[in-house]
């Protein structure tokens, strides 16, 4: 049965979860690694000092007995037979001796009255031989010492562990002193190896269950530790993604507790501050729009009369006193700068306020450039490239301010000829305005779409602003387009225009700003002044 889709995606998303939370660089991971090795450690090393310490306790005892046991039926039972025995009196007296209640093996050597070395052994011909006997053990046994100071006998009892087919043994073995046979014991150690391995294994099963219970307990304090600090970061997050509400739950008096409660002291100062700011900036936006609104009424009053006083300078009665005609170009001029000034204050004030809104209709794009280049009276020094046919659905008025803009910006600071050209892709039309100036410098290029940015310092005083390419990005950017701008390599700057060819979402006719309406003004252009 094929899977849905969805629960493949989901099942992945479980996995790749999983598999994130228990990444090498996981806390929690490195957490259960540092608890497993300390538990291992711990747990093999008192295993293996409770091994060493039973396996010595086990063996010592065994040995102890047995040994004490073997010692005293020489004494009584070897000891009694004469210099000379035979063999039966060595077989009698080994399998006497092997009746004890250590169960061991006796091997017995001796020599008859005819000096032939003769052997006892408990059982039998295939039991017990000297064959079995460690060579070193045998010269040991047989060394006779000197008896001077402490030592009170020529011969004394030795002892060796061995291990004969996988099985091990202890084997001992002395002599008779003041003349006797020579004894040798051995004793099986297999039911003390099998508590021993016992012991090994139940100590092996503890250490698992404690490297186990070592992981739980690890995987239970990094859930502790590791909640809240989940809880913090997603908080950061969320405060990084502007919720300046975020607050975390603070329970507890530890440092995870301080920490929650300094992030939440730090995201309240931030809420305060940001919403002080955001007092402020709209504070200052609505005095710029109140301002420029404000002026706006003297402002018409200035200038009917400045087109007055032009037509005055025009007119061939020469009434303007020629002493004072410079300064009334000034006040006309000025007048001209100063309205333009305030309707480019307007419009940023709209931007910044997002308030400003598209009128979109279906626009013939070589048409609408014709038109502002034919408005302006730059058709001797505009040369345009473009097809008649290439539709948009744009808002013409803000189109038209931003090829006012750009043109009226090449032709100013870049230089006749200007060249426009256009091109349609699928999604768009690209509208590029070249011109065959200096180009811009490397320095201001990332500058030219800077509000209130100049290119020059030594010249603050110019006829554009420094508002007229920002409002003319700004208008850009609520089609969802693009300006650039770019040297380019036959020299000369390259203004490029991308504009979609349709917007997402509907115009709203009704949402148009006061003063939107009407003509095609030109926008100030000085930003590459």
């Amino acid at each position: 049965m094929t899977q849905p889709q969805g629960g493949l995606r989901g099942w992945s998303a479980a996995r790749r979860g999983k598999v994130s939370r228990l990444r090498l660089t996981s806390l929690r991971l490195r957490l259960v690694v540092v608890f497993g090795a300390v538990a291992l450690t711990a747990a093999v090393s008192a295993s293996g000092i409770a091994y060493w310490l039973n396996r010595e306790a086990v063996l010592t005892r065994t040995q102890g007995s047995v040994l004490r046991d073997f010692e005293q039926e020489m004494q009584n039972r070897a000891g009694s037979l004469p210099e000379h025995p035979s063999q039966d009196e060595l077989q009698h007296t080994a399998g006497q001796m092997a009746n004890s209640s250590q169960r061991f093996n006796v091997l017995l050597v001796g020599a008859d009255d005819s000096g032939k070395t003769v052997y006892g052994n408990s059982n039998g011909l295939n039991g017990f031989s000297l064959e079995d006997v460690p060579e070193s053990l045998r010269t040991a046994v047989n060394k006779q010492q000197d008896v001077i100071g402490g030592n009170k006998s020529p011969y004394h009892l030795y002892w060796q562990r061995v291990v004969d087919h996988g099985t091990p043994y202890l084997v001992a073995g002395t002599r008779v002193n003041g003349g006797g046979p020579t004894g040798y014991m051995r004793k099986s150690l297999a039911p003390e190896a099998k508590d021993l391995n016992s012991l090994a294994w139940s100590l092996g099963i503890a250490t698992a269950l404690a490297l186990v219970g070592a992981a739980l307990l690890a995987q239970a304090a990094a859930t502790t530790v590791l909640k809240p600090v989940h809880r913090l970061g997603v908080a950061a997050r969320r405060l990084g993604e502007g919720r300046l509400d975020t607050r975390l739950r603070v329970s507890g008096t530890d440092e995870l507790a301080d920490l929650s409660r300094t992030f939440n002291r730090t995201a309240e100062a931030l809420e305060k501050r940001v919403d002080d700011m955001a007092a402020r900036d709209e504070a200052s936006r609505r005095f710029v729009a109140d301002m420029s609104h404000e002026l706006r009424t003297p402002l018409t009053a200035i200038t009917t009369v400045a087109e007055v006083l032009e037509e005055e300078l025009d007119a061939e009665s020469g009434s303007i006193d020629p002493m004072i005609e410079p300064a009334v170009r000034l006040v006309v001029s000025e007048t001209r700068r100063l309205n333009n000034l305030v309707e480019n204050l307007m419009e940023v004030t709209r931007f910044d306020a997002g308030t400003a809104r598209l009128v979109l209709d279906d626009v013939d794009v070589a048409d609408q450039i014709t038109a502002c280049i034919d408005a302006r009276a730059w058709l001797d020094a505009v040369d345009l490239a473009a097809e008649r046919g290439i539709h948009a659905r744009l808002d013409p008025r803000r189109l038209d301010v931003i090829l006012a803009n750009l043109i009226g910006n090449a032709l100013k600071h870049g230089g006749s000829p200007v060249r426009v050209s256009v091109s349609a892709q699928d999604d768009s039309v690209v509208i590029a305005v070249r011109d065959h100036g200096p180009g811009i410098p490397e320095d201001v290029l990332p500058h030219v779409f800077d509000r209130f940015y100049k290119a020059s310092a030594s010249r603050p005083r110019s006829e554009g602003s420094g508002l007229g390419l920002s409002i003319a990005l700004e208008n850009a950017h609520i089609h969802g387009g693009e300006i650039t701008a770019a040297n380019s390599p036959e020299g000369g700057a390259v203004f490029t225009l991308r504009l979609p060819r349709g917007v997402s979402e509907p115009a709203d006719r009704d949402g148009a700003d006061d003063g939107e309406q009407g003509a095609t003004t030109v926008l100030d252009e000085g930003n590459a002044s």
